[in-house]
């Protein structure tokens, strides 16, 4: 999960530095939640091994918690960077164009989605024999 936090991080800062300029700040953080969803996909593929889930169950588990971090976290940040509310949850509202929700729902079936990818293109290692 810090893996995907940090690379979520790094995006962030890079989308305000590279593309909000272009884009503008909303715009940006739309076009944000895709390009964050496929940093999501790709790092959860190759870690997800490593929450050892022995079913379905457990992965759709494991992408509850990650999703109530990921907004404990959002929530933190924004406050601490002394966003108001409104700003902060602007990102949530889909009446009015915000994706967060989007990205969201992505990151909680991570687990489940990489590993169906997994089991259909498995990773392949030189030791394989297969």
């Amino acid at each position: 999960m810090d893996v995907i936090i940090f690379a979520e991080f790094l995006h962030g800062i890079l989308r305000t530095v590279f593309f909000q300029p272009l884009a503008g700040d909303f715009r940006a953080r739309q076009i944000g939640v895709f390009t964050g969803i496929l940093i999501i996909l790709t790092i959860s593929y190759f870690f997800v091994d490593r929450i050892r889930a022995g079913n379905n169950r457990q992965l759709f588990l494991t992408g509850v918690l990650w999703l109530v971090l990921t907004v404990a976290f959002e929530i933190s940040l924004g406050r601490l960077l002394n966003l108001s509310w409104e700003r902060i949850f602007e990102d949530y509202d889909i009446a009015n164009g915000g994706l967060m929700p989007v990205g969201l729902l992505f990151l909680m079936f991570a687990p489940l989605i990489v590993m169906r990818l997994r089991n259909k293109f498995p990773i392949r290692y030189e030791t394989d024999k297969r």
